[in-house]
């Protein structure tokens, strides 16, 4: 087999080896990032802050609706 030949086969491996092994490298540092970010911890919190808000809001929606047809249904008798 040709000398040139063997040495761009190596040249080419060495070449997407480094390409792989440095975005492997920036994969892991920005999981390390995202793992120390505070967004996640703040999403979820005002995930349930919202979850409360609309439970209260139906409640208070669903109450205000069974007061309304009670005090209809006295009117009429």
């Amino acid at each position: 087999m040709n000398l040139a030949l063997i040495h761009d086969r190596l040249h080419i491996k060495t070449f997407w080896e480094k390409k792989i092994s440095w975005q492997s490298e920036q994969a892991e540092s920005e999981e390390q990032r995202m793992k120390r970010s505070a967004l996640r911890k703040l999403r979820a919190e005002w995930l349930v802050r919202l979850e409360n808000r609309t439970k209260h809001l139906k409640n208070f929606s669903d109450s205000y609706m069974r007061k309304t047809k009670t005090e209809k249904s006295a009117e009429l008798t």
